[in-house]
């Protein structure tokens, strides 16, 4: 099965029904939304999650979840070609969430409007594990509702718009708009209904093109060209006919030993 990108599904249906004045026991429990927080730990490629540090409960579940990403493409001009190039896929950028949160004391008057935007604030500082490391870092986080669960992301941005206040100047009221984005360096679960073929990209060789050239472009590291001529099992590098595809695996899959992938 192909990893999800952005949701994973976990299965099954919602909870118990609710007690029910007309005895209708088809309407599914309303689950609450979520943010769970976690410190996290190095890992090759970005940061893993360690152990849950604690939760941001949702008071009133979102009525919109907004999730973008986006590919890069580029083009190659030829010198005297009448057309554009072939366009070239050189990655994908990150996935990132949004949405709002909204929170209300308009019944007890007390500061847990204020307590909530605090926490939500403080995804956005070092946690105390991390402080001691060389680079600290904020918790990473995930948006969990029933069986959705997202990808483990870092919160770029919270805005925070206070409404309304009591007599005394507490905050009773807020609307908070939040903004996440993917941390790599986990491997992702599976969604039950994803394919099972593994994918690999490609690249079409063109004018100007090097191995030492697609191997920056693909990895960020020139020096890798021997693997990538390796793992196509290109016969002679420095003479590579246009047109030639070849197969861009992902890094660690092209740097394993001989024997351990399945090339």
């Amino acid at each position: 099965m192909a990893a999800a990108i952005a949701l994973v599904h976990s299965g099954g249906g919602g909870g118990l029904a609710p007690p029910s004045p007309s005895g209708d026991a088809s309407r599914p429990q309303v689950q609450k939304a979520s943010l769970k927080m976690y410190d996290s730990s190095a890992t090759k490629g970005g940061r893993k999650r360690d152990g849950q540090i604690g939760s941001i409960d949702f008071q009133f579940n979102p009525k919109e979840v907004t999730i973008a990403k986006s590919a890069k493409w580029e083009r190659k001009p030829e010198r005297g070609a009448k057309t554009a190039g072939p366009p070239q896929f050189t990655g994908a950028d990150p996935c990132k969430l949004t949405m709002e949160m909204f929170f209300d004391a308009t019944g007890t008057h007390d500061g847990s409007v204020v307590a909530a935007v605090e926490k939500l604030f403080s995804c956005c500082v070092p946690t105390e594990k991390t402080r001691s490391e060389t680079k600290p870092v904020p918790p990473l986080v995930v948006f969990n509702w029933g069986n959705i669960t997202s990808f483990p992301a870092f919160i770029t941005q919270v805005s925070a718009k206070y409404t309304l206040f009591s007599a005394d100047g507490t905050p009773i009221r807020a609307t908070c708009a939040v903004s996440l984005e993917e941390m790599p360096g986990e491997n992702r679960p599976q969604n039950p209904t994803s394919g099972s073929l593994a994918v690999r990209r490609v690249h079409t060789v063109i004018v100007g093109d090097s191995l030492a050239s697609v191997a920056y472009t693909e990895y960020g590291d020139p020096t890798l060209w021997r693997d990538l001529a390796a793992f196509n099992r290109v016969d002679d590098p420095l003479r590579i006919p246009l047109g030639t595809v070849l197969m861009v695996p992902t890094a660690a899959e092209l740097t394993a030993p001989v024997g351990l992938d399945a090339r």
